[in-house]
C-alpha cells in the first residue's frame, strides 16, 4: 500500500476555495458551444474568406445599398450607351469588353448596358430566391422530419414514402410548365414578384425532402437519449418532446445544411432564367445574361465570362463557407 500523500499548510488552506483564491476568474471560465465553434471557425481561413464574400453579397444586394453602389461606380442598370458600341458588330470599343473606370466589368454587346450595376441587380434577384427558397425546404423539411423520426412506425413509412415521390417529381419540368402558365396578377402580385413568388414555391416546396431525410436521421438518434428519457418520465408531451428538446439540438444541422442548399437553389434560378422562365426583361438576372451572352459569344465571349464567373464565386463561396461550418460544429462527423 502507497503511503499517503502529505500536505503542507493546514486543513482550511487545503479548500479548493483557497487553492484558487488570487486566480483570475478568466482563467477558468468555460465556453459555450457556440464559442467553441466560432474559435474553429476562424482557424479554417478558407472558410472564413467564403463567408466575407457571402456577406459582401449580401450587404451589396440589400436594398438602398445596391443603388448608392451603382450610383457611385456605374450607370443604372437598363440604361443604353449604344455610343459606346461598334456601329457594325455591335461589340464594345478597347479591350475586355469596354471595361475602364466608368464601366469596371464593361459593358453589354448590341445594347451597351452596364456590366457591373447588372451583375450587382442581378445578384439581389438570385440571393432572394436562394435565401427565401430555403427558408420554404427548411421549414416544411423540419417538421416532417421531426414527425416522421419522432414517431415512428406507419407515420414515418408515409412521410418516407411521400419523400419519394417528391425527389422523383420532374422539378425542372413542372418549374417551367408552371411559371409559363401563370396569369400576370394573381393574390395580389403581378409582374415579377409574381414570377419571384412562383419561383420561391416551386425551388422550396419540391426540395424539402433533402432536409427533411437528414433531419429525419437526427431525430432517431435524439428521440433515444437520456434528456429525453428524462423529460418523458415528468410527463412533457410529444409536442415538448420534439420542439423544446430535440428541434433545439437539430439547430447545428439545420445551420449547415441550409449554406448548402442555398447555393443549390441559386443555381436553379439561374438555370430556369436562362430557359427564358425566370423574371421577366429587362430586370437583371444572372441566368438571363447567360441567355444573352449566348447570341453573341463568338464576337463578345467576355460577355459570357461575367455572368458565369458570378455565379461560380457566389456557389463556391457558400459551399466553402457551409463546409468549414460543417467542421467547426461537428468535428467528429465523417465528411
Amino acid at each position: 500500500m502507497s503511503a499517503p500523500i502529505e500536505v503542507n499548510g493546514s486543513d482550511t488552506q487545503a479548500q479548493p476555495e483557497a487553492v484558487l483564491e488570487g486566480v483570475d476568474r478568466t482563467a477558468i471560465e468555460g465556453r459555450s458551444l457556440g464559442q467553441i465553434a466560432w474559435t474553429r471557425l476562424k482557424r479554417d481561413k478558407v472558410a472564413l474568406g467564403g463567408g466575407i464574400v457571402v456577406l459582401l453579397l449580401c450587404v451589396l444586394s440589400l436594398p438602398g445599398v445596391t443603388e448608392l453602389v451603382v450610383s457611385l461606380l456605374g450607370h443604372p442598370p437598363n440604361e443604353y450607351h449604344t455610343q459606346l458600341l461598334d456601329p457594325t458588330f455591335g461589340t464594345p470599343h478597347g479591350r475586355l469588353g469596354g471595361m475602364s473606370s466608368k464601366f469596371l466589368f464593361g459593358i453589354e454587346p448590341t445594347n451597351g448596358r452596364d456590366l457591373f450595376s447588372r451583375i450587382l441587380f442581378g445578384a439581389r434577384v438570385s440571393l432572394l430566391v436562394g435565401f427565401l427558397a430555403t427558408l420554404v425546404s427548411l421549414g416544411i423539411g423540419t417538421l416532417m422530419g421531426v414527425i416522421a423520426g419522432y414517431f415512428g412506425g406507419w407515420v414515418d413509412a408515409v412521410i418516407a414514402r411521400v419523400m419519394d415521390i417528391f425527389l422523383a417529381f420532374p422539378l425542372l419540368l413542372f418549374a417551367i410548365a408552371m411559371v409559363g402558365v401563370i396569369p400576370d396578377s394573381w393574390l395580389g402580385l403581378h409582374g415579377n414578384s409574381l414570377r419571384i413568388g412562383v419561383l420561391v414555391f416551386i425551388i422550396g416546396f419540391f426540395n424539402w425532402p433533402y432536409i427533411g431525410r437528414i433531419i429525419r436521421g437526427q431525430t432517431l438518434t435524439l428521440r433515444e437519449r437520456e434528456f429525453v428519457d428524462a423529460a418523458r418520465s415528468l410527463g412533457a408531451r410529444n409536442s415538448y418532446l420534439m420542439f423544446r428538446e430535440i428541434l433545439p439540438n437539430l439547430i447545428p444541422p439545420i445551420i449547415v445544411y441550409s449554406t448548402l442548399l442555398i447555393p443549390t437553389n441559386i443555381l436553379f434560378e439561374a438555370a430556369l432564367s436562362f430557359l427564358g422562365v425566370g423574371v421577366n426583361p429587362p430586370t437583371p438576372s444572372w441566368g438571363g445574361m447567360l441567355s444573352d451572352a449566348t447570341q453573341t459569344y463568338s464576337v463578345a465571349p467576355y460577355f459570357v465570362v461575367v455572368p458565369g464567373l458570378a455565379i461560380f464565386v457566389t456557389v463556391m463561396a457558400f459551399n466553402l463557407f457551409g463546409d468549414g461550418l460543417r467542421d467547426a460544429l461537428d468535428p467528429k462527423g465523417n465528411r
